[in-house]
Formats: C-alpha cells, structure tokens, sequence
C-alpha cells in the first residue's frame, strides 16, 4: 500500500465534505490522504431526474473505475447511490457512524407537509419521496427538482427575496418621488425605514450568503416547500440556514442507506486500513439490512422504496414501505430481524414483502420508467 492514498470522490459540495471526513479519519491513523475529483456520469447530466439516467449508479461507477484502474486506492460515495449488486473486484471497505436517516420539509417559513395549503408546490428529486408526499397529501403538487443541496433551496427561496427586493425598491422610488421637494433627502430615508423598518441596503446586508446567492438565480419553475435528506443538509452546513420540520419516519421511511457513506476498495491493505478507520459495526448491520432488502426486491431506483433500520440490542428492527408511483397503493410491514442472522432475515422479509404485492408494483414502476413515465 503506498504511503499516501488518493481518495475519488465527486466534486460536489457535499461529496467533498463527505470525502474530507474519511480523510480525518485516515489521517488520525497517520496516512496521508489526496482527494481526485472526478466527473460522474449523474455530474453530466444534471437537469436529468435519477432514475431516468438508465440504471442505479450514474453517480458511483465512475469513481469506482478509478479505483479498479490503479488511479485511485479507494473511494467515497452516499451509500444511497451505490448498487446492491456485487461489485467485481471491489468490496465496500468502510461505513462510517451514520447521519440522521430522516427527510425534511424545508419551507421560507417552516410549514410542515401537513401545513401546507392545497396545491402547494412541492420539489423533490425522489421517486420515493414524491409517492409518499402524494400519499400522505394527494392535494399538494409534486415537481421535480434537481442541483446540489445549495442550488435547490436556492431555487425556492429564489422568487420570494426577488419579490421582495422588488417591493421594497418600489417603494424607495415612490418615497423618493413623494418628497422630491424635501431639501433633506434624509427625511425621505427616514420614511423608507418606517415603512419597511431598514432601508433596502440595509435590508440586503443583513441576508445570508445563501440568500443573497438565491437572489442572483433565474428560477423557471417556482416551488413552495423542498423536501430534502437531513444529512445532506447537515453535512452542507445548511441546516441551520433554512427553516426545515422533520417528517415522521413511520410514514416517510427514507431510503435504503439514507445518511451513510460508503468507502470502497480492492486492494486488502487497504481495506483493512479503512474498516479499521472508520466503520461503524451498528450502521453497518443497519445498512446491510436495508440494501438486502432493497436488493431482494430489487427495485433499484426504479420504483419507490423506503427501507430504515435500527439496531436494537439483539435485534434489527426494520421498517419497509413500497408504493405506487402515484402514491395510491403501497406494502409496508415492520420486523424484529436477530441481529446474528440480519441479513438472511432480511432476506425473508423481503420476500414477504414480495409475495404480498411488493413486486407487482415495483413491476409497474418499471413499465412506467421503460415508457418514460428512482430515488434519491
């Protein structure tokens, strides 16, 4: 193993916050870590929902060809991203200590899903969370939405700080008319303030950096609410940036691996220097139990799926929920795994869940996907 490895993650934000993380942890057990940014085929294509991009993976294979390559020595992916199927040559070396699991609401001023009015525009970028935001409230609008953490809530916060600005420019200029006479363009200022209560510089100044940067965005598409994987919003340094309302995981189960990062490798110094650097045994077993089933069904990103697990002492308790794209007809079920047999359990519950009525509609999610009719 050479003395210094070179990490393949993403350039994105967020996979490069996730990769320093596993270069903390390298570091702390004396190796040297070099990050390699790489361009995945999801990077090239970004105005293209996930699950049309053709199969699970547009964000994982690339970075993993570097590995198998020799250009790289390991890398860094959300787990949600990376295939169930085996990989040849390569095994995922490390998880590290999981991220909340859970999605969020993120609204201007902190609605809830069950706040929202009717026909409230809502944006995701999920499959899984469209279905289960239309099943909860089939009177809210779902659209599509996609871009990194940042540029999404950009996008919604987008159009409300325009109209804004926009009101309170207008009002400086009547102001201004109003008192065209005044000797003292100070009075006319000092009316502006008791309007609006700061002048429009004031008011500008006092804007995060997040919101002066929605303030440049063009937005084609107006949204009211997002709703977003906690972890990517943590992981941004963005949660506490935007008024966010968790949703209740019983009914919005997140995905299989939701707020997990895998480390993949092939070479077995290597491995044994990130499993014993960062993996985590309890989100490991949690996110073993989670792919199985997922895997088992084998749904991929095609049909909408939500898959959580909870070590619980001597048991995985696993919660799973499978839906029609429409949000209209689902199977869901939970289960007490023992965690010395997790995943042939898992397994069984998956065909459970198969053999009541999982695979027809992941069948049709399919048919829906191959006409041009998916997660995370």
């Amino acid at each position: 193993m050479t003395e210094t490895l070179r990490l393949a993650t993403r350039g994105s934000d967020l996979a490069l916050r996730q990769a320093e993380t596993v270069r903390e942890a390298l570091s702390s057990r004396r190796r040297d870590v070099e990050l390699r940014q790489v361009e995945t085929r999801g990077d090239q294509i970004p105005d293209e929902l996930i699950h049309r991009l053709g199969k699970t993976g547009a964000f994982v294979r690339a970075l993993d060809e570097e590995v198998l390559a020799g250009d790289a020595d390991l890398a860094v992916h959300s787990l949600k991203d990376l295939p169930t199927e085996e990989m040849a040559d390569l095994v995922v070396a490390g998880v590290p200590e999981r991220a909340p699991a859970g999605d969020v609401v993120v609204h201007p001023d902190g609605l809830g899903i069950e706040d929202l009015p009717a026909g409230a525009v809502v944006g995701t970028g999920s499959l899984r969370r469209g279905a289960q935001i239309r099943a909860a409230r089939p009177d809210l609008t779902v659209e599509p939405i996609r871009g990194n953490v940042d540029t999404r809530i950009e996008k919604l916060l987008a159009p409300g700080l325009q109209a804004e600005h926009e009101r309170r420019l207008i009002a400086s200029g009547e102001e201004a008319a109003l008192t065209a006479e005044a000797d003292d363009a100070g009075d006319a200022e000092a009316e502006v303030d008791e309007q609006f209560d700061r002048t429009v510089e004031e008011w500008f100044d006092s804007l995060s950096d997040l919101e002066r940067a929605a303030m440049e965005r063009k937005v084609e598409s107006e949204y009211d609410a997002l709703v977003l994987a906690e972890a990517g919003l943590r992981r941004s340094n963005l949660f506490h940036e935007v008024e966010t309302t968790r949703l209740p995981r019983e009914e919005f189960v997140p995905a299989a691996g939701q707020g997990a990062i895998a480390v993949t490798a092939s070479d077995p110094d290597v491995i044994e220097a990130v499993r014993d650097a960062v993996d985590h045994p309890r989100t490991r077993v949690a996110v073993t139990v989670e792919r199985t089933v997922l895997g088992e069904l084998n749904g991929g990103c095609v049909a909408p799926i939500g898959v959580s697990a909870l070590v619980k002492g001597e048991h995985v308790h696993v919660r799973a929920r499978v839906l029609s794209t429409d949000g209209t007809e689902e199977v869901a079920d939970t289960r007490d795994l023992p965690i010395r047999s997790h995943a042939t359990a898992a397994a069984e519950f998956a065909a459970d869940l198969a053999d009541r009525g999982a695979d027809d509609l992941i069948a049709e999610a399919r048919d829906e996907a191959e006409t041009g009719g998916g997660d995370d």
